[in-house]
């Protein structure tokens, strides 16, 4: 297979499926003209024209609520936000319109929409830049949150959250935009609410999802040369969850750490947590760690936003907790 970048993995599930399908349009800030902010609807404009690729002016609000309306008559918007961030001005637009209507109307009205763009944080973009709003949206009911961590599965569930009937939140990276995967060649998809283990192990299951999943891995690998053989369950979509296939790992290995880059309190990895410990309770060894960032504003300093994020030192030190906890 190939070697492709996340950033191109996106970009061909883009131009697959607006190629595919005439109701799929794009909308949002810099993401004709300039190509996207992160190069991610690169030669879009040229191949569709400026009718399906279209800049939006600074005004969420807005062109998330076009979008609202536009899935209510049938086409199939996809929004690009510049960062996840600035999704938190067209907030109600999301949880009052499009989560909703579905519901609100009794089924009568779909709303397939696909909201997109980088969430978490990068390097050194400070507070208010820097926030992983995945737990925010995954609350609500009639959305779901996808979090796709390689390119391979960038491009698979990308092409199913456009197909989808129903809005979908679908979280990318800035620092994975240039990770390099194998991506396979000709038309395939991966269904959403369907867990993957990335890794198979005995001694204890690592949960981890988004950029998260690069740090679980490489954790991973360090336990290995400790003879700790550690189990990588991705869930790739946090709602829906599959619990399911993260319970069978648990009861092969009797231990559990989830790792998340969100704050802890009522976080994805807080649910997930949950589920381990009341679904997969008789098989636990220990109790189940959650590794997620420090519970506060994220610092602009370069060493602190260290401190503050999850690490693979810091996955290693609780998967030995799990071990050897007395």
């Amino acid at each position: 297979m190939p070697e492709i970048t996340y950033r191109e993995a996106l970009n061909q599930a883009l131009a697959e499926e607006m190629e595919r399908d005439d109701s799929v349009f794009i909308v949002g800030e810099e993401v004709a003209q300039y190509q996207g902010a992160y190069k991610v609807t690169q030669g879009l404009l040229q191949k569709f024209g400026p009718q399906r690729v279209i800049d939006a002016p600074i005004s969420e609000t807005g062109f998330t609520g076009l979008s609202v309306g536009a899935a209510m008559v049938g086409l199939r918007p996809i929004v690009e936000v510049m960062t996840f961030n600035f999704s938190l001005v067209a907030f109600d637009q999301i949880i009052n319109n499009a989560a909703k209507m579905r519901h609100m109307s009794g089924g009568q009205l779909k709303v397939p929409m696909v909201i997109r763009g980088p969430n978490g944080a990068a390097h050194q973009l400070a507070a208010t830049h820097s926030q992983a709003l995945e737990s925010m949206y995954a609350h609500v009911p009639g959305l779901k949150v996808v979090l796709p961590g390689t390119p391979r599965d960038a491009k698979g569930l990308l092409k199913s959250s456009i197909r989808d009937d129903n809005p979908v939140i679908f979280m990318e990276s800035e620092v994975m935009y240039g990770m390099k995967g194998e991506v396979p060649e000709g038309e395939y998809t991966i269904p959403l609410g369907v867990s993957d283990v990335k890794r198979q192990g005995k001694d204890v299951t690592i949960v981890a999802y988004s950029k998260m999943l690069g740090a679980a891995l490489s954790a991973a690998e360090e336990l290995a040369k400790e003879g700790i053989e550690a189990e990588i369950v991705d869930p790739m979509t946090i709602r829906p969850l599959d619990d399911q296939t993260i319970i069978e790992s648990v009861k092969k290995t009797n231990r559990c750490v989830v790792v998340t880059d969100s704050w802890p309190f009522a976080s994805a990895g807080s649910e997930i947590a949950y589920r381990v410990s009341s679904k997969a309770f008789d098989y636990l060894d220990s109790p189940v760690e959650l590794v997620s960032s420090e519970d506060v504003p994220m610092p602009y300093s370069k060493t602190l936003e260290h401190n503050v994020l999850p690490t693979p030192e810091k996955i290693i030190a609780a998967a030995r907790r799990s071990l050897y906890r007395k």
